[in-house]
C-alpha cells in the first residue's frame, strides 16, 4: 500500500484557505478516501445520526506526480483529524513561503508512511508533509487510523455511491448570506427549523415555537429537475398558506430538520461556492444541499470538484 504525490499551489490554496477551514468546523474527524483518479473527504458518512458532508477532487486538481497502489483497487481510506491535518497544512505552506520563497520554487510533498513514535513499541501510520530546504526537509506529520481493510472501504464506497442520489427537485440560492443571517438570529428561539421546497420555485425556512413563528422566503428560484408554474390564485396567499396547498398538491416538500444541522451545513460557504441547490430527498429521507463552484473567470461548472451535505430530518411525532 503506496500513496505519494505533489501538492500544487492550487492544491495547496483550496485546502489551506478554503476546504480545510470548512471541514474543521463540520466536526473533529473525517474519513480520506483515495483512488487512481480522485480524493474524498468524507465527514460522518458511516453514521446517520448528524450532517453528512462529501467532498470529491479529481487528483490533477490538487495534485501533480500523483502515485497510489494498493491491493484493494488502488482504493486507501483510512480516517484522521481534521484540525492537525489543517494545522500541518498551514505549518508547511507558512515554511515554504518563509524558507524558499513560496510554493513555486519548493513543492509539498504528501505520502503515507509508518514510523516508531517515541515511547511505542509498533510502527504507526502517518500522513507526512515534506518540504526540502537548500539545505534541510521540514516534516509535518499527521497520524492517522490503521487503512481500511478492503471490507471496511467497501462499506465506506457503498455508502458514497449512495449518497450521490439526488433530490427530484432542486431550488438554486445564488445569495446564501440571507440564509446565514436568519440562521445567526434566531438559533436561539427554537431547536428545529422547517424547511419546504416546491417545484415552483420557492424555499421556505421557518423556526416555529409554541409562542412564535418566524421565517424567511425565497421565490421563483431556478429549479433542476421535477417543475411547476404556480397557480395565478396562490399569488396573493401568505408563504405558509402557499405552501401548504402546494404540499396537498404534491408541488412541494417539507421537512424538518435541527437548527443546529442546518447551521452546520452554511459552514460549507467557507469554500466559496458561487451558488447552492437545495433538495428533499424522496419520502423526505433527507434534506440536500448542494455547492456548485464555476471555473474562474467563466459562467461553466468546475466539474473537477464537488462538495455536498446531507440533513437527517426529524420525526415530526418528536416535536
Amino acid at each position: 500500500m503506496k500513496f505519494k504525490a505533489f501538492l500544487t499551489e492550487n492544491g495547496v490554496n483550496l485546502l489551506e484557505k478554503r476546504f480545510l477551514p470548512a471541514f474543521d468546523k463540520m466536526g473533529k474527524n473525517c474519513h480520506l478516501l483515495l483512488t487512481k483518479e480522485h480524493l474524498f473527504f468524507l465527514h460522518n458518512l458511516l453514521n446517520g445520526d448528524g450532517v453528512q458532508c462529501i467532498a470529491q477532487f479529481r487528483k490533477d486538481v490538487l495534485f501533480d506526480d500523483y502515485r497510489i497502489s494498493s491491493q484493494n483497487e488502488d482504493r486507501i481510506a483510512f480516517s484522521l483529524d481534521v484540525a492537525l491535518l489543517y494545522r500541518a497544512v498551514k505549518s508547511s505552506v507558512s515554511i515554504c513561503t518563509e524558507f524558499s520563497g513560496g510554493l513555486a520554487s519548493n513543492r509539498l510533498q504528501i505520502k503515507l508512511v509508518k514510523k516508531l513514535p517515541p515511547n511505542c513499541t509498533q510502527p504507526m501510520p502517518f500522513l507526512t508533509f515534506e518540504t526540502k530546504g537548500y539545505k534541510s526537509a521540514v516534516i509535518q506529520d499527521v497520524p492517522i487510523s490503521k487503512p481500511l481493510s478492503r471490507s471496511q472501504v467497501i462499506e465506506l464506497q457503498t455508502a458514497l455511491d449512495s449518497a450521490q442520489d439526488l433530490p427530484p427537485t432542486l431550488v438554486q440560492v445564488q445569495d446564501p448570506n440571507q440564509l446565514q443571517n436568519f440562521v445567526d438570529h434566531m438559533r436561539h428561539v427554537g431547536d428545529v427549523l422547517n424547511v419546504t421546497i416546491s417545484k415552483h420555485g420557492d424555499l421556505q425556512v421557518q423556526i416555529s415555537t409554541t409562542l412564535i413563528r418566524l421565517g424567511t422566503e425565497f421565490q421563483r428560484l431556478s429549479v433542476i429537475g421535477e417543475k411547476s408554474q404556480a397557480p395565478v390564485e396562490d399569488r396573493n396567499l401568505s408563504a405558509q398558506a402557499r405552501s401548504e396547498r402546494a404540499i396537498a398538491r404534491g408541488d412541494a416538500q417539507s421537512v424538518q430538520v435541527s437548527v443546529k444541522h442546518f447551521s452546520k451545513s452554511l459552514q460549507c460557504h467557507l469554500t466559496k461556492p458561487n451558488s447552492a441547490f437545495y433538495g428533499i430527498a424522496p419520502q423526505g429521507a433527507c434534506l440536500t444541499v448542494i455547492f456548485q463552484f464555476m471555473v474562474p473567470g467563466t459562467r461553466q461548472t468546475d466539474k473537477s470538484i464537488s462538495l455536498h451535505c446531507r440533513l437527517p430530518v426529524l420525526d415530526p411525532g418528536s416535536n
